[in-house]
Parts: structure tokens; sequence; C-alpha cells
């Protein structure tokens, strides 16, 4: 017996068109206008903004959404998680189409914006964005919470047809626009009264996170309830419910190591070892739910600066977690790693190819930057400079200063802000709430 294709309706199609419209048109106001979206304009690539849920990309479509269709209205906004489209297929996008022109049929034949949320729950969505960029005339903007849209996971019909931009949590300065800080005037928003409000800012920020929503709210314990609930969607969805995992207990504890563990080594091996005989699972299944963290965008790793590449692998990763707000703080001297973790997420919003240097002595950041000289970056981070760890944050910077023969480095901290020279390297010590503000 064949089971039959349910059709979905193109009337829905029109309600879910023009109610978006119009609560875009009249429920969305003063959005925090997002830093780093370098898109084409001219070239027909379709903008995929991929990164972990509640992180803005809902709120950057709709920025595009006031964009482009203030002046033609030209745009229309679908969020495929909207119960209403549960009979949705591929088959389903020319309806799509079809349902806009017969709503304006005064756009025919004209450049049209398709916006396009939570696109991986539609099987073969990639298609219809090649065809629709590549012969409808279409501005595309997909977004997406899942892995299935990450650069190296879309279908080979978009590679080299795509434009892919990661979203993360707000950055400092997002975060600070939306505290009505004002940071025109850039030199002169970090001094005075105002340095003060920004440290406080600061603080709350290292504390709770970048995520929009909480960015928005007073209450701790608002804050607390709601990160909770990100991290339960994030853990069933993402995660439990896409890979159909079946050892919970397993990937629990996993996660909890992992959150408890942020901005230091991380060996997935010693957790095998400490544990396999006392809950049952195999080494394999452990790498697997580790790769699938990695994948769902919650965490992040970064391996030891070396040319060999078997040096790279052998060696235990330092792992980063999506959102300080999510850390799970174990000690009173998580404050250093808390601070860390920030620095780590800017310089994934500004770099690609990010590793940590170990030579006798250890520097946490190297960075090689986009730019074609392969220039690279050498950067510690401490939460402040005392007589007991100054020599071995100075030293871990100077070794790898010399190196990879730079002539500067830099240390981000909580307060301190000067500059030395020690071994004929020059060392900017500057204040991480400062160094996040002036892009340095």
């Amino acid at each position: 017996m064949r089971l039959k294709l349910k059709i979905m309706d193109k009337n829905t199609l029109k309600e879910i068109i023009v109610s978006n419209e119009e609560f875009i048109t009249k429920n969305i106001k003063n959005i925090i206008k997002r830093e780093r979206l370098y898109f084409p304009e001219k070239i027909n690539k379709t903008v995929i903004f991929y990164g972990v849920r509640r992180s803005g990309k809902t709120f950057i479509l709709y920025d595009i959404f006031k964009k482009y269709n203030k002046k033609a209205g030209n745009c229309l906004y679908i969020d495929f998680e909207d119960e209403r489209l549960g009979d949705f297929n591929s088959n389903d996008f020319e309806k799509i189409k079809e349902a806009f022109f017969e709503l304006k049929p005064e756009l025919a034949g004209k450049e049209i914006c398709f916006l396009l949320d939570e696109i991986q729950n539609i099987d073969g969505w990639e298609k219809f964005c090649r065809r629709a960029t590549e012969r409808g005339n279409i501005k595309l903007f997909v977004s997406g919470s899942s892995s299935k849209i990450m650069p190296l996971e879309i279908n080979t019909e978009l590679r080299g047809r795509s434009w892919s931009i990661e979203i993360f949590p707000l950055s400092f300065k997002e975060y600070l626009h939306i505290k009505k800080i004002d940071l025109k005037g850039r030199t002169l928003s970090l001094y005075g009264n105002k340095k003060y409000l920004v440290k406080k800012h600061f603080s709350d920020y290292l504390k709770w996170g970048g995520f929009p929503e909480i960015a928005y709210l007073e209450s701790d314990f608002e804050k607390t309830k709601l990160l909770k609930e990100y991290m339960s969607a994030m853990f069933f969805r993402d995660i439990v419910e896409r890979y159909k995992i079946s050892n919970i207990s397993l990937l629990e504890l996993l996660i909890d190591k992992i959150f408890s563990s942020f901005s230091t080594k991380f060996s997935v091996t010693q957790i095998y070892k400490q544990y396999k005989d006392k809950i049952p699972f195999s080494k394999d299944t452990l790498f697997k739910y580790y790769k699938y963290l990695l994948d769902s965008m919650l965490i992040f790793e970064i391996k030891l600066f070396s040319e060999s590449s078997y040096k790279r692998h052998r060696n235990p990763s330092k792992i980063y977690v999506i959102d300080t707000g999510m850390c799970k703080r174990v000690t009173s001297s998580d404050s250093g790693r808390l601070l860390e973790n920030i620095v780590f997420i800017e310089l994934k919003r500004r770099y690609s190819e990010i590793f940590y240097f170990e030579q006798e002595k250890e520097c946490d950041f190297i960075i090689k930057t986009d730019n074609l000289d392969n220039k690279f970056l050498a950067l510690q981070v401490t939460l402040e400079l005392n007589e007991t760890n100054r020599e071995r944050e100075t030293n871990g910077l100077i070794k790898a200063c010399k190196y990879l023969k730079l002539k500067e480095g830099l240390i981000i901290t909580a307060d301190e802000e000067k500059d030395i020279v020690v071994d004929n390297i020059n060392i900017k010590i500057i204040p991480a709430w400062k160094w996040l503000i002036a892009n340095l």
C-alpha cells in the first residue's frame, strides 16, 4: 500500500506570509545590529546563518527583512518550526513562490528576497536554494540551529554556491548596545564615569554570557532559569533527538565534565580510563558523543600549535564553551577561566585558525590571521598579573613570540593596562573590557 504524500495548502502559506510580515513590521523594533555580518550584495549566493539556538539568528533575518522590505515590499519570512508547516516538504517550495506572487502580483519578474528560518527541518532544501539563486531572481537568506547546515555538512548542491556565517551570542559591544551604552566616539567612552558603568556591565557579561534574551533580563533567578531551559532544549533537540542517543547517562557525564573543564586541556581518553569500570560504555561511543557535542556548536576545541599534524592530534585539545552563562563553575578561581573563554569566543568571531602554544612554557592563544601574508599573533589571558604569576605569564608569551619571530605580544587581563618590554619583545597589557570594545 502506497502512502499518499500530504499536500501543503497554498492558502495556509499565504496566511503565514501575511501574518509574518505584519508581525515583523509592527512588533519588531530596535533590533541590535550584529557585527561582522559581511555577505555579498552583487553575486548570487545563498547566505546561511548557522549557530546554536537562541543566539539571535532569527532577529538577523528580521533585520534583513526590514532592510529589503522597507521600500519594495519584496520580502517574505518563513519559520519552518511553525506548526502550520508540519506537512511541508521540498516539493512545496515552489508553492511559497506562487503564493507570494499571488499576494503581490506587481512584483512578478522582479527580484525578491526569501528569508527561511530553521531551514534544516526540510529535507532537500539545498536543491531549491541552488535553483532559486541561479535561475529564480531570488535573494536567499537561510538560518538553522543544526550542524546539518554547517559549511562542511551542507549538501553538494550548494558547495561553492553558499556564503556561510557563524552566529555567536552577543559580543560585548553588542551587549552594551542593549544596555544603551553609547559607543560613538569610542575613546571618550572608555574613560570618565562611563568607564565604571562599562566595567560593571562587563562583570555581568562575564558571569551570565551574551545570549540576547539573557541580556534583557534583570533578575538572577530568571537568568538562571532561562539558561537551564536553553541547555535542556539544546541537549534534547540538537543532540539526543537528532543523533538518537541511547546512552543518555554517558552523554550527561560527558557534558558535565566538559562544561566544568572549560578553558583547560581536555582528554576524552582520560574520561574513558576514569569511568570505564564504573558505567557500561565503549570507547567508540564516548568519542562519538564528543564529536556530536562539537558538531552541535555548544563547545569548541583548539589544537596544539605545531607544524606536525601528528603532534597536533596526539596532544590534548583545549576546550571552550559557546557562552560563559553555560559554563559550570566549580571553584572560586573560575573567573580567570571565564575570562579566557570570553576571549576565545571573541577570537573565534574574528579569526578562523586558533591554537594554543606549549614548548616548555605555555601561551593561551596563537592566531593565524586571515591575511594572505600568514601573519601570526600571540596572546595570553590572565585575570591579573601579580608576583605569583607574572613571570610565568610573560615567559609563556615571550617564548611563543620568539618561536614565531614576533616583535610584540598581547596580555589580556581583567583590569590592568600598561606597555612593557621583556627580552626585546613589546608586550601590550590591556583590560578585557577595553580590548573587546576597541577590537585591537
